[in-house]
């Protein structure tokens, strides 16, 4: 954020002394009720990536100690936050954002620069249901989200993250967490993954910072989830860290929650 504009507390709503409990209510009763294409929702979760995590929200927080009033009003960001009532055209898209692709594909992509990974727009066909009390005054609905949430957060890391060293067990390990279907489309990465392996010794590790419900339907829920990547490579003295937005299609099969589907929007500082 520019240190004349607006801070990522006007964008969640929140006090700057807000609790990290406080600021991820506020983030998650932002985007309940926003889709997933709008700029809004965006924009919600950029500020929650930096707010949640204490190491980028210390250094927000030291550009806005630094900060000195000029107007009444606070002038107009560099980044363009708009304010929460304001109408938002919808601008096309920028050449520098990346677009939303399989989170596999992007550790590829992110990982094997000789590879060509086509990108994917994960699609919301389902409208966003509401928390329903069930006859015996139990919230069915809101409880099994949580569920699938709490899954999503352990799938994460193992569908993103493997080791050349351990390849086999680290996609093992992947596997697990998936349905029968998204193995297969797993599967395809991970043979044009192997041959390259020695050569580049990959080692990529996924880092969980925070997660909220974004869509329900039924035995289907869509977790966003913001993770770190810290992924190293041959010749790499530090791993190098990516920040990503990821999105998980929970689907319940057989009574448990898999991941069928899975996007990644890696985040730009």
């Amino acid at each position: 954020m520019s240190a004349t504009g607006a801070s990522w507390y006007d964008v969640l709503g929140v006090e700057p002394g807000a609790s990290t409990e406080e600021i991820r209510a506020a983030w998650r009763s932002g985007i309940a009720d926003l889709d997933p294409t709008e700029r809004r929702f965006r924009l919600l979760n950029q500020a929650a990536e930096v707010l949640l995590d204490p190491a980028r929200r210390a250094e927000h927080d030291a550009a806005l100690a630094q900060e000195e009033p000029q107007h009444d009003e606070p002038a107009e960001p560099a980044a363009v936050v708009p304010a929460a009532d304001a109408p938002v055209a919808k601008p096309a898209e920028s050449a520098s954002r990346l677009p939303l692709v399989p989170g596999w594909a992007l550790v590829v992509l992110a990982v094997l620069a000789v590879l060509s990974v086509g990108a994917a727009t994960l699609v919301w066909a389902q409208p966003n249901e509401r928390v329903v009390a069930s006859a015996s005054g139990g919230n069915e609905i809101e409880e099994s989200a949580e569920q699938a949430r709490a899954v999503a957060e352990r799938a994460v890391g193992p569908v993103l993250s493997y080791d050349y060293r351990s390849f086999e067990e680290s996609t093992a390990a992947a596997r697990s967490y998936m349905t029968t279907a998204y193995q297969e489309d797993y599967d395809k990465l991970v043979a044009a993954l192997e041959p390259n392996l020695e050569e580049v010794q990959p080692v990529v590790e996924v880092e969980v910072v925070d997660s909220a419900v974004v869509r329900t339907s039924g035995d289907r829920v869509d977790v966003l989830v913001f993770v770190n990547r810290p992924t190293l490579r041959k010749g790499m003295d530090e791993p190098e860290i990516y920040k990503d937005q990821v999105t998980l299609r929970m689907v319940r099969e057989d009574g448990q929650w898999l991941v069928g589907d899975l996007s990644t929007n890696q985040l730009q500082e």
